[in-house]
């Protein structure tokens, strides 16, 4: 699979411009969103070919949001990689059991993110 679109969720703002200067710069479309609803909804109408979704948010968190789009059928496919501040093994297994695809820990590199985006 070929990534052309990204999603990129995370509910600070600084986090977000950051994440998608990264991921813009190297010539990938990018969507936003700013929690883990509009995370699903913007996932059902752009159909992204990857997600970097952040965890601790108000409301959805990334962990319930992941779920919610493994199971709808439309969205199940796309891979899943958070990006987050929690960083214990328990955490990445956590992520994993959740649908996640990769894993990034805060504070990443512009490096870590390529990374990401080429494994997919």
């Amino acid at each position: 699979m070929s990534v052309r679109k990204v999603l990129c969720v995370d509910d600070v703002r600084a986090d977000l411009t950051n994440l998608e200067k990264i991921v813009s710069s190297a010539n990938y479309l990018v969507a936003t969103a700013a929690s883990g609803e509009e995370a699903v909804a913007k996932a059902l109408a752009e159909k992204p070919d990857l997600i970097f979704m952040d965890v601790n948010m108000a409301g959805m968190d990334g962990f319930a949001a992941t779920r919610e789009l493994k199971k709808n059928a439309d969205t199940k496919g796309i891979p899943v990689v958070f990006v987050t501040a929690k960083n214990q093994k328990a955490d990445r297994v956590w992520a994993q059991m959740q649908g996640g695809s990769g894993f990034v820990s805060k504070p990443y590199t512009a490096d870590e993110i390529m990374q990401q985006l080429k494994a997919f």
